[in-house]
């Protein structure tokens, strides 16, 4: 996964540089202070993912991002957290807050590609090895995507339910919502997300996995609407 770095504070751009070296998946081609030279190397070569810095004197992160014709995956870096709503409007993969430590860093760049792995398989089906590492507790349990039924809100955790186990992983909503492929899963409820491909039936307000049934939350029936056209 090709990746870029724009942050107007050199050190900044260090730490992403000693951090990324140790990350297997990643390739950084590129480390920009100045937000015209990263949009004009991001126009003439391929980009997956871009660690940004929001706050920067010629454009802020957010104005560069919707600057970009086709913006690549990104992670914010920044030392401020109002912005946070903002990037998720963005679909930001995450949102690191400075100074963040190796372990964060290292999990935002695992979010980072399972969504590059699910883009590369295709907008049309899953493959049958496209995963995601959940940590739960002190483990990092592989979930087939494939496998998942629907995805549960549970206070400060989420619990995904697969065919096979349950896994309880401490996400927001919102993270999840970008980890798991519009294409394959759908919101039904401010608690739930569903797998399209398992669901049996529905009607105005329940939607039934099998033998499970979950409510449809208000304002979110329409999302449904194009399963059954």
């Amino acid at each position: 996964m090709r990746a870029i770095a724009l942050d107007d504070e050199p050190v900044a751009l260090e730490v992403i540089q000693l951090l990324t070296e140790k990350v297997s998946v990643l390739e950084v081609t590129a480390y920009f202070t100045d937000c015209f030279a990263a949009s004009e190397y991001v126009r003439h070569h391929p980009v997956d993912l871009v660690f940004l810095d929001i706050n920067m004197p010629d454009m802020s992160g957010l104005e560069w991002l919707r600057s970009i014709t086709s913006p690549p995956l990104v992670v914010f870096t920044t030392a401020y957290s109002e912005h946070a709503v903002q990037s998720y409007e963005l679909n930001a993969v995450d949102y690191l807050l400075k100074p963040f430590s190796a372990a964060r860093f290292l999990l935002a760049c695992h979010k980072a590609y399972d969504q590059y792995t699910v883009r590369q398989q295709g907008p049309n089906r899953l493959g049958p090895s496209t995963a995601l590492f959940l940590k739960s507790g002190y483990e990092q349990i592989r979930v087939l995507l494939q496998d998942i039924l629907y995805v549960e809100s549970q206070g400060n955790y989420v619990q995904f339910i697969t065919t096979s186990q349950k896994v309880l992983t401490r996400l927001t909503m919102q993270e999840v919502a970008q980890l798991l492929p519009a294409h394959a899963f759908v919101r039904i409820h401010r608690s739930y997300f569903v797998a399209k491909n398992h669901i049996t039936k529905l009607d105005r307000t329940t939607v039934w996995l099998h033998h499970v049934a979950l409510p449809i939350g208000p304002g979110f029936a329409e999302q449904l609407t194009h399963i059954t056209g």
